[in-house]
Order: C-alpha cells, then sequence, then structure tokens
C-alpha cells in the first residue's frame, strides 16, 4: 500500500510545478505603469521656425508587466480633459537620446524606463493650455486585448498667472514630483527656438547654392523633451 505521505508530497510538487508552467507559459498578465518623475505641458519642438509648434504632454516613467512572458503595448495616447475640453494627444513618441515612433513596444516583467512624448494630431493645433484642473489619464492598448486599459491618472491645476506665462511663445509647463509634499510642483520655463537649417550652413560656412542639407528623418524626430 502506498505511502499517505509519499502521495501528498507528490501531489503537493505536481501542483507547485503545474503553477509554475501555467505563471510562466499562459498567465498573460498586465502592463502596469510607475508614477511619473515629470509631467510637461506646453509646445512641441517644431522642425523649422515657420513651423508653428504642437501641443505637447511629456512625462518620464517604467512601463512593466506582471507576468513572466511579459506583453506588446500596440498603441499608447493621453487624454487631457478640462471641464468639458477634452483633447487626445494620440500621436505617440518614446525613447532616450533617440526617439521613435511608439509601436509595438514589447514590455518584460523588469520594465522598460524611457521619455514618452505624446502629440496633439493637426486638428488639434488650437488647443491650449488655460487655467483650470486638468485629469490626465494614460491609456495603453495592448495586443490581444479588446479594451483599453487605463494606465495612470493624475490631477492638475494650472493657475491663472501660469496660464498667462504659458500663452507667452515658447513656454512650457513642467510638474516635478516632490516626494516630501506628494504632490506635483509646477514651474513654467522658456524652450529655446528650433535653428533654421539655412542659418546653421550660414555658421558653418556652406554656399547657400548647394541647397539645403538632407536629412534623414526619423518619425518621432520633431519630439523632444
Amino acid at each position: 500500500m502506498a505511502d499517505p505521505i509519499s502521495i501528498t508530497i507528490a501531489g503537493l510538487a505536481l501542483g507547485v510545478s503545474g503553477l509554475n508552467a501555467w505563471w510562466t507559459l499562459w498567465h498573460r498578465g498586465r502592463v502596469k505603469m510607475t508614477q511619473p518623475t515629470i509631467i510637461f505641458f506646453g509646445p512641441d519642438s517644431p522642425r523649422s521656425r515657420d513651423d508653428e509648434p504642437m501641443p505637447k504632454v511629456f512625462l518620464r516613467t517604467l512601463l512593466f508587466a506582471t507576468s513572466k512572458r511579459g506583453r506588446v503595448i500596440e498603441s499608447m495616447h493621453v487624454a487631457l480633459s478640462r471641464n468639458e475640453t477634452h483633447q487626445n494627444f494620440n500621436i505617440w513618441v518614446y525613447g532616450e537620446e533617440k526617439l521613435v515612433r511608439g509601436s509595438g513596444l514589447f514590455v518584460g516583467e523588469t520594465g522598460v524606463a524611457a521619455n514618452h512624448h505624446f502629440l496633439a494630431p493637426r486638428d488639434g493645433n488650437a488647443f491650449r493650455f488655460s487655467e483650470g484642473q486638468y485629469r490626465v489619464d494614460v491609456f495603453a492598448h495592448l495586443l490581444g486585448d479588446r479594451k483599453r486599459t487605463l494606465l495612470f491618472s493624475q490631477l492638475l491645476e494650472i493657475s491663472r498667472e501660469i496660464a498667462a506665462q504659458l500663452a507667452e511663445t515658447r513656454n512650457g509647463l513642467y510638474f516635478d514630483w516632490g516626494p516630501d509634499a506628494s504632490r506635483y510642483m509646477p514651474h513654467v520655463e522658456k524652450r529655446p527656438p528650433s535653428p533654421d537649417p539655412m542659418e546653421v550652413l550660414e555658421l558653418l560656412g556652406i554656399p547657400h547654392n548647394l541647397g539645403r542639407p538632407h536629412v534623414k528623418e526619423s518619425s518621432g524626430g520633431r519630439a523632444s523633451s
């Protein structure tokens, strides 16, 4: 007759092995996002002086998966709401020194830390960061999921004084996370203008008749933190 203790131990070992196999091979898990250390509202850097800056939301964060197998993010976007005003920032660009257009980002359990730039579409160019309370929602669409996933939500305030500063050309608003105060601390900075290619040629002493230099643009080349 078999020993009951041996049978019990064997059954527990089989159960643990099955649970480990499920967790490793079949458990899909979710993608989560750490609290951004910085959030930016303001204009993106245009390709040239003649281009009008596009409104942008920038943040830095870590994305990680809760499963061993990881997940793939098909797309991300930011939804910004103030009272009855709602604007999606659906052009997603991410990276560190080299920026790329966001699409098909694999996120493992160890996570991916990067800067994320979200630009408004062309028809959202008239959007302005005015006075009021804003809700920032960061969404991701994961491969295989029907519905989008809310990764992060935060309320932020733009005072009348700050709104007046943002009305000036190229001013941007930074929200830095204050660990002692447990809230975001706002401050406004002026973004330097992008150099004109023809001015760069003059500085380098290159004749204008050579034409404008050919620049190979990446899909996210216009975005900068």
